[in-house]
């Protein structure tokens, strides 16, 4: 009998503890969600015409896209807009996600050349300079790494390369060290650099490679007519040198145009050979660089050839399983429909970079290109006449296929809020 009454009470204090946790789900469950990079990826590729960090996947393990957005918290569809989440198989969470009504973008698929400004100047390497008794590196004495950011010299902003060199000169003659503001990931801090006179050209040099400026092609992949709002690339720049995300400062897309392919195969992806000019008149501004892409506004309206109609979009719950297409350019600047397979999509509930597995199935698109190439990232994917994501990623050990993002994280990225109200909570 005794036995029984505790065993009574701890039921008791079991469904007690339920019914104290389900209220507090909400705010927990991002941080239960499984973590996106389950499988490393690279940005480094060096290329001649760069395509500006297409990263290329590694060793994908092709079932693992199943796990992408998941958690140990089941998701049920509850009718055609909303999503209902399940704790222990109670309903907990409710969540409208209805879309504006007439919610139109114009879809992408442009090849266009990307020119960007970082903040600051970026640090891609050390070298040592030969002074007068030895060789040295003042900018690795004075413990800056690659990767760090050069913001300001003596209090003064710098936001380019040119910058740099009145600073160096005259701390050179007058003997006195620099006082360096340097960015390190999320953190700030200052040392003292101090110039070494080169004996070789007589010069003062602080023993840093320095970049302020990145440029490649990429591509189209949505641009909202109301706002001039658009998304490209659908994942982020980062530094062939650093492999780093590149902090930008301003920038801008213009008009490019695609020479050739070299044909990827297994074990080599290949990559669209582009040419733009960097005088060329600018079609666009960048003022993000973000996992999902590069945003900006347009200065005028992209002309989109036989694919200028406005089209719906799709939620990461909509997306299914089988035929789709692309829109891309492999010659010149015409954009061009291809043949693709959803080979698997994840419902999402919190934004992610690979919310799909997809495979190049047109046979004029392979016999071109072997599949999925570098500069093809960006290209939008539609399905039943709406808009559902880009091509982000290709798999090394398979050119035919790769990864894409849902069109709804690269739309809130861009800040165009696609919702017809504000997502609700229900317990």
């Amino acid at each position: 009998m005794k036995f029984r009454n505790e065993v009574r009470i701890w039921i008791g204090i079991l469904l007690l503890a339920v019914l104290v946790v389900i209220p507090f789900y909400t705010p927990i469950q991002k941080y239960l969600s499984i973590p996106n990079n389950i499988v490393t990826f690279n940005n480094d590729t060096p290329v001649s015409v760069p395509s500006l960090g297409d990263s290329v996947e590694v060793s994908p393990v092709r079932q693992s896209i199943n796990a992408i957005g998941s958690n140990e918290f089941n998701t049920v569809s509850a009718g055609k807009d909303q999503l209902l989440y399940t704790f222990a198989g109670l309903p907990i969470k409710k969540v409208d996600v209805d879309v504006l009504k007439d919610f139109k973008v114009i879809p992408g698929g442009q090849s266009i050349g990307v020119q960007l400004h970082t903040v600051g100047v970026l640090v891609v390497g050390h070298h040592r300079i030969k002074g007068s008794n030895q060789k040295s590196s003042p900018g690795e004495e004075a413990n800056i790494e690659v990767g760090d950011i050069i913001l300001k010299i003596n209090g003064e902003s710098i936001k380019q390369m040119k910058d740099v060199k009145p600073f160096v000169e005259k701390a050179g003659k007058t003997n006195e060290p620099l006082r360096v503001t340097i960015k390190r990931g999320d953190d700030k801090f200052q040392t003292k650099l101090t110039p070494v006179l080169d004996a070789t050209d007589n010069k003062y040099q602080i023993g840093l490679y320095i970049r302020d400026s990145a440029a490649g092609i990429g591509t189209m992949t949505f641009y909202d007519p109301a706002s001039k709002k658009y998304g490209a690339l659908g994942h982020v720049i980062s530094d062939m040198d650093t492999q780093k995300p590149i902090e930008i400062y301003n920038g801008a897309i213009v008009n490019s145009t695609v020479t050739s392919i070299d044909k990827g195969e297994n074990g080599s992806p290949g990559e669209k050979q582009a040419k733009f000019s960097v005088d060329a008149q600018k079609i666009g501004t960048i003022t993000k660089n973000s996992p999902f892409g590069i945003f900006g506004k347009l200065r005028d309206e992209m002309r989109n050839g036989s694919f200028n109609k406005p089209m719906e979009i799709a939620l990461s719950h909509e997306v299914k399983e089988g035929p789709a297409k692309i829109l891309t350019v492999i010659e010149g600047e015409k954009i061009e429909e291809f043949d693709v397979e959803i080979v698997s999509s994840v419902p999402q509930k919190f934004p992610a970079t690979k919310g799909m597995i997809i495979q190049i199935t047109d046979p004029e698109l392979l016999k071109e290109t072997g599949g999925i190439v570098q500069g093809m990232s960006g290209s939008p994917i539609i399905q039943n006449d709406k808009i559902i994501g880009a091509v982000t990623h290709v798999f090394v050990n398979d050119s035919t296929s790769g990864y894409g993002v849902h069109i709804e994280w690269m739309l809130q990225e861009a800040g165009i809020n696609i919702y017809e109200t504000e997502k609700k909570k229900a317990s």
